[in-house]
């Protein structure tokens, strides 16, 4: 019995003690919170200590400016900075100037935010897929639905059409950036 009420009272302490540092009281007995941020999603926390995730990683690059204003237009932001993993094929300035003429400001345009979101997803993998690792004739299923095709020849990896000239890790996956911008494959009617 005496073992009993000494494991009682060993189980009620250490109750006592987690309960107790569950917060921390005020002068009015009540206890505090950290506060959430309002207003925003994973894309408002400020952070510029840890490495950049995939967002960040295109933000800091001069070349890829305007993959930047096509994300922010199709308000991919926070869905692309949260914690993945995510691989990223995310083609240069140059890739998109080689569309024909218009097709970038018309993407922009807020009627055209679904096609836009639709092109962006088709440049986007849930999982971390190193260029290295990929395979000839591989198939891979992008955020969009649609899949893309692998070619590797002499160590030269392609995308589709494009190449994998580069690879930058993030905090949530991999950019790997292309020279062309990826066209998903029109609906069958």
């Amino acid at each position: 019995m005496r073992y009993i009420k000494l494991s009682f009272s060993a189980f009620t302490a250490l109750a006592a003690l987690l309960f107790a540092s569950c917060g921390t009281p005020t002068p009015s007995g009540s206890t505090t919170v950290a506060a959430a941020p309002t207003g925003g999603g994973q894309s408002t926390v400020k952070d510029d200590l840890s490495q950049k995730n995939v967002v960040g990683v295109a933000v800091g690059s001069p070349d890829h400016t305007t993959l930047v204003a096509a994300v922010k237009a199709a308000e991919l932001v926070d869905v692309l900075s949260n914690a993945g993993p995510f691989t990223v094929f995310a083609p240069t300035n140059a890739a998109f100037d080689a569309l024909p003429a218009g097709t970038v400001d018309g993407l922009l345009k807020p009627e055209k935010k679904s096609d836009l979101q639709d092109i962006l997803q088709y440049h986007v993998a849930v999982g971390v897929f190193k260029p290295e690792a990929l395979r000839d004739g591989q198939s891979l299923g992008m955020v969009n639905g649609s899949n893309v095709k692998f070619s590797v020849k002499d160590g030269k990896v392609m995308i589709n059409d494009a190449n994998i000239v580069a690879t930058v890790p993030s905090s949530n996956g991999l950019v790997c950036v292309i020279d062309k911008v990826l066209l998903p494959p029109s609906p069958v009617q």
